[in-house]
């Protein structure tokens, strides 16, 4: 088993963080074989930021991604630089709220943003994305990403953090539950 993955959208959004924390609850949490590169513009906010993780069951070799098999768009440019190096049949994970796909195939919806906003902070619409991606892609254990979270986020941040997750994970289940 080995499965590419590409987390992107702008500066700001935490998206080295998101792909920090999926690294790390796949190596350390989850017993896999798990690397993580990533890429961000000059720009402190709002330049173009993606994180790159590789997960396997065996060691890897090669740890750049090349054409993902699962794409987290949270943002329009990033939707549109990656979209077309997903493989054929990848999935696609966006934030609704920012995000106008030009395809619904292979796409999964979630209005991550706005979710971060009622749980009380806009800069948390990633860990709303990591809850939801891990529902949607079975990938990875919840328990797994909660201690990760737990683990990485600065303790005065956790409580906001770890709901977000939870809002991310719940609002997956109650959509594949529809489906």
């Amino acid at each position: 088993m080995r499965k590419e993955v590409r987390i992107a959208g702008f500066g700001g959004q935490g998206i080295g963080l998101a792909g920090y924390i999926l690294g790390k609850a796949l190596a350390l949490y989850d017993g896999r074989e798990a690397v993580m590169t990533q890429s961000y513009g000059p720009e402190a906010r709002g330049g173009a930021s993606s994180a790159n993780i590789i997960v396997s069951d065996r060691e890897i070799a090669y740890p750049f991604v090349q054409q993902p098999d699962i794409l987290v768009a949270m943002s329009q440019e990033a939707y549109a630089k990656y979209y077309p190096t997903v493989r054929p049949d990848g999935l696609i994970l966006i934030d609704s709220d920012l995000v106008t796909p030009k395809d619904v195939k292979g796409h999964y919806f979630i209005p991550a943003t706005q979710l971060a906003e009622d749980c009380g902070r806009r800069i948390v619409a990633n860990m709303v994305m990591l809850g939801y991606f891990c529902v949607v892609t079975n990938l990875v254990r919840r328990k797994a990403m909660e201690k990760a979270i737990d683990t990485t986020v600065k303790p005065k941040t956790r409580a906001l953090n770890l709901k977000a997750f939870a809002t991310g994970t719940e609002f997956g289940t109650r959509e594949l539950s529809r489906s």
